[in-house]
């Protein structure tokens, strides 16, 4: 299989690039829910949250590279044509899904910033962006929580849309983002 996409499918990259996203959005997710099976204080609990923020950081790393990748690829072509409407739909939900991928891990980066703490990223400590203010990062916890709770939605009409694509539309838009056999 081709690395780059074509008119008809997403390459290699593209499909890889996808499926572990998805695969880090859910064990970012499980490890922020994961870590109040333990009490607060706890090893456990503070390893759970580390592994939130690195995941986080690593989301940001990695849709950065897809934001660059696909400015530089074409977008395989719907079979049959998607409506305008459609269309538009695809657009702004990707669009902000993008959004989200970007927005929460620098929110989480700020709140670190903010309250004074270490940003780890996997054996690294990055740099903070802001000096240390704790009512600013409980603002921005705020925001990053009720975001995170809008990114479960996003998430999930996501992959609603592509189910409705591939059974009831019967298009070919899931079957794109699936490696060739």
């Amino acid at each position: 299989m081709n690395w780059k996409n074509t008119e008809h499918h997403y390459g290699s990259l593209s499909i890889r690039m996808h499926w572990l996203m998805a695969a880090l959005m859910v064990l970012v997710f499980a490890s922020i829910e994961g870590r109040q099976l333990f009490e607060k204080g706890t090893e456990m609990r503070d390893l759970f949250k580390m592994w939130h923020f690195m995941l986080g950081l690593l989301v940001l790393l990695l849709v950065s590279l897809r934001v660059y990748l696909k400015f530089i690829q074409i977008s395989p072509k719907i079979t049959p044509p998607l409506t305008p409407t459609q269309a538009l739909g695809a657009k702004v939900g990707h669009f902000l899904l993008y959004v989200f991928m970007i927005a929460m891990p620098i929110a989480g980066w700020l709140i670190l910033s903010g309250e004074g703490k270490v940003i780890p990223f996997f054996g690294l400590e990055l740099p903070a962006l802001i000096d240390v203010n704790k009512p600013l990062a409980e603002a921005i916890e705020e925001f990053h929580e009720t975001l995170g709770e809008i990114g479960y939605y996003l998430i999930g009409l996501h992959a609603i849309a592509a189910l409705i694509h591939h059974y009831i539309q019967k298009d070919d838009t899931l079957i794109r983002m699936l490696p060739k056999k």
